[in-house]
Order: C-alpha cells, then structure tokens, then sequence
C-alpha cells in the first residue's frame, strides 16, 4: 500500500480540535468565546480596504514580479528607516505569501536536508514543523524565566559544546506564545555569535510593533548576515491578505528570488498593491491605536492570574498573549474527564483536558501549551487577547468564575 512520506508526519495542533469544539458550540447557539487564535480583530487599516476596493472594481491584477512589486519593497524599505534608522534597499526585501511563504523560502534557501537547526521551547510550533518537513535536524531548547524563555549566545554555545556543530538558529522577538523579546544587547551578542560561528540566524519579528515596554530591535541593526521576517499580519492587522516580508542578505538573495518564482510565481498581486497603503501616517495611527486596546487586555488578564489559578506566566513584553502554568488546585479532577483523548486515541495532556472542560462549562475557548512545548507544556495554556478589550474582559470573566466554582 502507498504510503505518506515520513516528513509529512508532522503533528497536529492540539488547538483544532478545541476551534472545531467552538464552531460546534456556536452552531448549537451556545454562547461561546475564542481566545485560541492570534489574530488581530480590528482588520486592515482602513486606507488599505480602500484601495483593495478600488483595485477590484478597477480591471485586471496580473502576476508581479516574484518577490514583490517595486512599490511596495520601497515602501517597506522606507519602514525600517522610519522605525528603526536603518538604511534597507528595496533589492533586500522579498514580500512573501505570508510570514509562512518567508520561512519556507529561508529554510529551503539556507540549510540542507540534514543540517542542524536551533530552535528555543516553548515556540512557535511551525518552526520545528516545516523544518523536519523539509529535512532537518531540529534541536530544540528549554528555554525558562532564567533567560525569558529566549535562546542566549551562551545557550548555543553550550548546545555545539555538548552535542556538534549547527547551521541555523532561529529566534522570535516578541515570541509566540510567550510574548517575551530579547534585549537589544543580547541579540547583537546571538547575532555575533552566528557571524562567527557560520551559522544563520533567522529572526522572526512578525510582532514588531505590539509591544509595552522597551521598543524592539531588529537583527539587522547588527549584522546583515540573517534573515529578518516580518509580516503585514499582526501590527498591520491583515491576517487573510497572506502577505509578509523578509530581508535576504546577499548571498542568499538569488536562491530565494528562484524559489519565490517556482514556488507561487508571486505574492498576492490586490494585496501588495493595497499594502502600499499601510505605511501612510493614518494607517500607522490605526495600527498604534490597536496596540493601546491590546495593553488594555493585557493588563485586565495579568491582573486576573491569581484568580485563575494560573501560577506562573511568561512577562508578555509584547505580542497578545499570555502563556501561563494551571497550579494543582486548577488541574485537580480533570482525569475524571469523559473522552480525554485526542483524535488519535492517545491520552491528552492536563492541559487540553482544561482547555475542554473550560471551553464546555464556561463557553472560552483557549490554546493548550502542548502545542507550543511537547516536553513541559502540558500544564500551560495560552491566552489570546487581541480580541477587543470588551471581548477579552468577558472571557476573563467567565473563567474566574468558573475557576472559582470549581474549587468550591
């Protein structure tokens, strides 16, 4: 019999079964909320939906060029002067389909079937999911509130010393589900340490621009040696315009140009003509104006903790989540649970079990830490709340008090 090949056994996320949970639920009109998933609710700016009206009633939109239309790499290169005083040529911007569309673009561009690559856990699980897709050797790292869940230059020094050499290392700030950023000194330091060492930083900086401390840096302000990927999905707002971007340093610039084209032949061409659109001032303002409501959840969420049981969480620097620990109390009578199995018959970790019994009992649906971590995340959740502030305070609500009732 035909069989699938083994680099597509990547794993599901636990977090499906939950959103397919709450479509059934809204489908049956049982009030439900969802703070499973990343996504902004606000939406493009509106100088952006304007103009893709325009571009749709206008005529034809044919195929760009393979990494983006002239106008919108300026536009993007302008950015980084803007936000960061960094001088980036357009010819070093490749716009992508998605955030998702710049990884596979980076991966394939810069390892081999078999190279090593270093991953921070908890994380984003794509990462270690396209990778092993493609062929490669994932090392991934617990990271703890020692370093803020965050790989340190000192961290991958340890891991060649203790295990060989590596080719890659990819490092997100903000992180998701943690929310937490590396400092500017340490990113110079882990993009030091990979110039030196021959290895390729890839840094993730889609949540650049939702944060609530100390402004973020950007990998390029210390070496142009990575890659830095960022997408129009989170600050701007458009998560369904699938488009993203990536500065591609010299070397790798014609390799991805060559995958670009044989892979989607172009990004989007009603979304990178309407993108242009997200860097005027106005559209900026909007996009400043979502981060306050963000800061807003946040706060009503961290002062909620103590009451939901949740004992420990990650500093949430930016993004919009919280990725917390259920103490004991929280998780005791869960393995009571009827159907405490996954699709595929095996046990679900505690915290997809609370996830559950949250999601049928008090109508919130959040994502089990599973998916994020698969050594120690099985007594973590995270959190969204880029839902609206009143969306997100009815969901910390519902959950105090069902914590509560619980525990009697």
């Amino acid at each position: 019999m035909l069989q699938p090949s083994r680099r597509s056994a990547v794993p599901p996320f636990e977090v499906m079964s939950v959103i397919a949970a709450a479509n059934a639920r809204r489908s049956a009109g049982l009030s439900t909320v969802s703070l499973c998933a990343g996504e902004p609710s606000a939406g493009a700016p509106a100088a952006v939906r304007r103009r893709a009206a325009e571009l749709a009633v206008a005529g034809t939109l044919g195929y760009t060029e393979a990494l983006g239309t002239p106008a919108l790499r300026e536009a993007i290169a302008g950015h980084y002067d803007r936000w960061y005083g960094l001088a980036v040529e357009p010819a070093e911007v490749g716009v992508t389909t998605g955030s998702s569309g710049a990884f596979l673009l980076a991966f394939l561009a810069a390892f081999d079937v078999g190279d090593r690559v270093v991953l921070a856990r908890p994380g984003y699980p794509a990462y270690r999911n396209i990778l092993a897709a493609l062929g490669c050797d994932v090392v991934e790292v617990g990271c703890g509130p020692a370093t803020r869940y965050q790989l340190t230059a000192q961290i991958l020094e340890d891991v060649v010393a203790r295990t060989g050499p590596i080719a890659g290392v990819v490092v997100a700030s903000p992180a998701n589900p943690t929310g937490t950023m590396i400092p500017a000194d340490e990113l110079r330091a882990l993009d030091a340490w990979c110039s030196a060492n021959g290895v390729r930083l890839i840094s993730d900086e889609i949540y650049h621009g939702i944060t609530y401390g100390e402004p973020v840096s950007t990998a390029w302000e210390s070496s142009r040696d990575g890659v830095v990927i960022n997408s129009f999905s989170k600050y701007f707002g458009m998560t369904g315009w699938r488009l993203g971007w990536m500065l591609v340093p010299p070397d790798l610039r014609s390799a991805v140009d060559a995958l670009a084209g044989n892979f989607a032949l172009s990004p989007p061409a009603l979304s990178q003509l309407a993108a242009v659109e997200a860097f005027h001032p106005a559209s900026y303002a909007e996009a400043d104006a979502n981060v306050v409501r963000y800061r807003e959840s946040r706060a009503r969420v961290l002062s909620a903790l103590p009451q939901l049981g949740w004992s420990r969480s990650a500093p949430a620097d930016g993004a919009f989540y919280v990725f917390a620990e259920l103490d004991d109390v929280t998780l005791a009578g869960l393995d009571a649970v009827p159907g405490g199995h996954g699709g595929d018959g095996r046990a679900q970790s505690p915290a997809a079990r609370w996830c559950r019994r949250a999601l049928e009992e008090a109508g919130v649906a959040l994502t089990p830490g599973t998916d994020f971590d698969r050594v120690e995340g099985g007594r973590w959740v995270r959190l969204s709340f880029s839902a609206p502030p009143e969306v997100v305070g009815d969901a910390v609500d519902r959950l105090v008090a069902w914590v509560g009732s619980r525990r009697g």
